[in-house]
C-alpha cells in the first residue's frame, strides 16, 4: 500500500510564487531603500583611512568598556592585523552589513518581545514561531531571500535578519517577565499606568537581559556572514567562500580569523555595555 505524498513542498513553492508576484513592488522598493542605506554606511566607513578608523574604534571601545585596556588593545591589534592581511575593505563591508542587519533585527524584535511580555495571546503566537526560526537550518533562509530580493547584499540582510532576530525577541520578553512582582505591585500602588511601568520600571530593570539578547543577535548575524556569501553578500564571508571554491586554504583561514576578531571585539564590548547598565 502506497500512501500519497503530502504536497508540502509544492504548497510552499506556490505560496512563495504568489507572494513574489503580488508583493514584488514592495520588495523592490524595500530592496532599493535598504541597498541605498547600506551603500551610505559602507561608503562613510570606507571614506576614513584604515588607521583613523582603527583609532576611532579603539577610542569607542575604551569609552564603552569604561576604560578596559585589554579590550582597547585587542581592538587596536585585531583590526591592525586585519589591515595588514589586506582584508580591510572586506571587513568594513562585513561590519556595515552586520550593523544594518542587527539594527533591523532589533527594531523588529524588541517590540515583539515587549508585546509577548505584555500579552499572553501575543506570547502564545510568537513563541512557536521562534521555535521554528531557531531550529530551521540557516541555509533554508536563503531560499525565500532570492526570489524576493534577488542575489546580493539586500537578500543577505533579509536572511540574516530572520536568522538573528529570535534572541532579541526571547530575551526582551524574558527580561520584562523577570522583573520582581513586588516592584510591579509597588509601582501600581503609586498609581503608575501600564506604559509608565514599562518604560520607567520594567525596561530599565530588564536592560542587562535585553543587552544579552542584542549581543546574541550580533553574534548570529556574524555567523551568517559566510552562508550569506553564497548569495552575493561579499565581505569576509565572500573571501572565505572564494577560498573554498579555489582551494586556497591560507586565504580562507585568514578571512575566517578576521571574522573571529570582529566577533570577539563586538562580544566583549557589548558584554561590558550590558554589565554597565
Amino acid at each position: 500500500m502506497t500512501i500519497p505524498k503530502f504536497p508540502l513542498g509544492q504548497i510552499i513553492e506556490t505560496s512563495i510564487d504568489f507572494l513574489v508576484e503580488h508583493l514584488s513592488f514592495a520588495t523592490k522598493a524595500f530592496s532599493v531603500a535598504l541597498g541605498s542605506i547600506l551603500d551610505v554606511v559602507e561608503d562613510a566607513m570606507m571614506a576614513l583611512p584604515p588607521w583613523l578608523f582603527i583609532l576611532i574604534a579603539a577610542a569607542l571601545a575604551y569609552k564603552l568598556t569604561r576604560g578596559s585596556k585589554g579590550i582597547t588593545l585587542l581592538t587596536l591589534l585585531g583590526l591592525g592585523l586585519i589591515w595588514n592581511l589586506g582584508l580591510w575593505s572586506a571587513t568594513v563591508s562585513t561590519i556595515a552589513l552586520v550593523i544594518l542587519s542587527t539594527l533591523v533585527a532589533i527594531s523588529i524584535g524588541m517590540p515583539l518581545g515587549i508585546a509577548a511580555a505584555m500579552s499572553r495571546t501575543a506570547y502564545r503566537l510568537v513563541m512557536p514561531v521562534l521555535d521554528v526560526m531557531q531550529t530551521m537550518p540557516a541555509f533554508v533562509y536563503l531560499i525565500p531571500a532570492i526570489p524576493f530580493f534577488g542575489l546580493g547584499k539586500v537578500a543577505a540582510i533579509f536572511s540574516t535578519v530572520i536568522f538573528a532576530m529570535p534572541p532579541a525577541i526571547r530575551l526582551t520578553c524574558l527580561g520584562i517577565k523577570q522583573v520582581p512582582p513586588e516592584l510591579v505591585e509597588c509601582a501600581e500602588a503609586f498609581g503608575s499606568n501600564r506604559w509608565q511601568r514599562l518604560f520607567k520600571l520594567e525596561l530599565p530593570l530588564a536592560t542587562p537581559t535585553i543587552m544579552a539578547g542584542i549581543n546574541q543577535t550580533v553574534m548570529l548575524a556574524l555567523s551568517m556572514v559566510v552562508i550569506s556569501a553564497m548569495i552575493g553578500a561579499k565581505g569576509l564571508g565572500g573571501e572565505v567562500w572564494k577560498a573554498i571554491q579555489r582551494l586556497q586554504m591560507g586565504n580562507g583561514f585568514e578571512a575566517g580569523i578576521g571574522i573571529v576578531i570582529v566577533a570577539i571585539i563586538l562580544d566583549r564590548v557589548l558584554q561590558k555595555v550590558g554589565a554597565k547598565r
